[in-house]
């Protein structure tokens, strides 16, 4: 038998089978495009696998005049500029192209085809040969079109699978656009009008309004210990948040100018008496001093009253507490040694079982303020629970705070006393108000800030 071989593959055949190759790969590229951004770069720079060329424009656009053409991808960069000068110049031509010559087909693209006012943009940005080749889709909509620039001249075999390759690119492009509008399109269904009423329906629900403000525990009717004269502090006996009982001494004065005026004014009622008693004597015999004797005795009372005025202000050298309780001050140093006033405030005495909440409502939130408001409170020292109580006043004036913020001072008594909470624990409040629409708490911040923005 005679052995059959077979023939070798020519350079045409071999070259035929890798644009075949090529041809299936690109458009498997083309259906593998998940979103539009991916097919419009494999549009310019993948293009150029079957059909060489520099560069590569894609635009989108249709064949409508009222649609503008408009640069989508540009080949060899991943960011490009659209007002870049080459890029507004190629939107121009191809205006004026649609205009003059309307049509689907491609067309090699020379000078001579595009008005006389552009021909400075070719000789700058154009240096080989144009092909443009719309993208049209088969059910005859332009999706865009294809600008390519190479330095030699187009073959009827290059155009042929641009052309071919168009169509690939118009119908996968159309396919991805009504993916992105799909959802869109859903809504435009029946099902619009129930998904807007129930919208509304959930704005208008009934909802307690509240915020949220600072909170600090305070003592509730606590006891001042003020300056009961003029003078400076000499000693602090005890120490801030202690525990003290009525009567223990909480602070002395410099007694040095008390005790001296004491000590003087006690040696002047005894020299005031003397005087008086010796009037007395001598006017037994001297009429004249006898009319003496009313004004040395008033003279003594006069020293008498100074004398227990001095008494009373040395037995006050010594401030005591007035009561039982914690004592609340800032610092002993922030005192010892400074001179305070009668009446200045020093300390306070509170009793520990006796608390309240001082909440600082800012102006804005002021709403929801009114009296026996339930409120709701979270101190930073236990930050996993909360502590209920309401409101039992406020000021009438709002006042400025550190920070100058501009609030309502507001006191809420606890619904029940903790024994771990202590006066000076700090955190926020969470202040409810009336029922309101659901609408109104969402966007009630919002259409304030708006409003001042726009100011009507």
């Amino acid at each position: 038998m005679q052995a059959t071989t077979a023939s070798e593959p020519t350079s045409q055949e071999i070259a035929t089978l890798i644009h075949l190759a090529t041809l299936t790969h690109l458009e498997g590229q083309v259906r593998a495009a998940a979103t539009l951004e991916e097919l419009q770069f494999v549009t310019v720079n993948e293009t150029r696998r079957l059909v060489p060329y520099d560069q590569a424009v894609l635009l989108c656009g249709t064949d409508s005049p009222g649609t503008p053409y408009r640069v989508v991808a540009v080949s060899s960069v991943a960011v490009f500029d659209r007002d870049a000068p080459m890029l507004v110049w190629l939107q121009e031509v191809m205006e004026a192209m649609r205009n003059a010559q309307p049509g689907d087909a491609p067309i090699v693209v020379t000078q001579g085809a595009i008005p006389e006012s552009l021909h400075y943009g070719w000789r700058e940005f154009v240096h080989g040969h144009v092909l443009w080749c719309p993208l049209k889709h088969p059910d005859g909509r332009i999706m865009g079109g294809l600008w390519l620039e190479r330095g030699q001249a187009w073959q009827e075999n290059d155009v042929t699978i641009v052309q071919r390759l168009a169509g690939s690119y118009a119908y996968a492009w159309k396919a991805l656009s009504n993916r992105n509008i799909e959802w869109t399109a859903r809504l435009k269904r029946p099902s619009l009008l129930l998904t807007v009423m129930a919208l509304v329906g959930v704005l208008c629900l009934p909802v307690r309004l509240s915020t949220v403000a600072p909170v600090k525990v305070v003592a509730k009717d606590p006891v001042i210990v003020s300056a009961p004269m003029d003078g400076v502090i000499a000693e602090v006996v005890v120490a801030p948040n202690t525990m003290v009982q009525q009567d223990r001494i909480l602070l002395r004065y410099d007694d040095t100018n008390i005790r001296n005026q004491f000590l003087v004014t006690q040696q002047q009622l005894g020299v005031a008496r003397a005087e008086h008693g010796q009037a007395i004597q001598s006017g037994f015999g001297d009429p004249a001093r006898k009319a003496e004797v009313p004004l040395k005795a008033a003279e003594v009372a006069l020293k008498e009253i100074e004398l227990e005025y001095a008494q009373d202000m040395l037995g006050q050298i010594e401030v005591r507490a007035p009561q039982s309780g914690v004592l609340l001050y800032t610092d002993k140093s922030d005192w010892v040694g400074k001179p305070v006033s009668v009446g200045e405030r020093i300390m306070e005495i509170a009793d520990p079982g006796r608390i309240e909440l001082r909440i600082d409502l800012p102006v804005s939130d002021a709403l929801l303020l009114r009296e026996g408001g339930e409120v709701l409170a979270f101190f930073d020292a236990l930050p996993l629970e909360s502590f209920p109580g309401a409101v039992s006043r406020s000021s009438y004036h709002a006042e400025v705070l550190p920070g100058d913020v501009l609030a309502y001072r507001v006191m809420a008594d606890l619904s029940k006393l903790d024994p771990r909470i202590r006066i000076g624990w700090q955190g926020s409040a969470k202040v409810y108000g009336d029922k309101g629409p659901l609408a109104f708490l969402l966007f009630r911040r919002p259409f304030t800030a708006l409003r001042q923005f726009l100011g009507f």
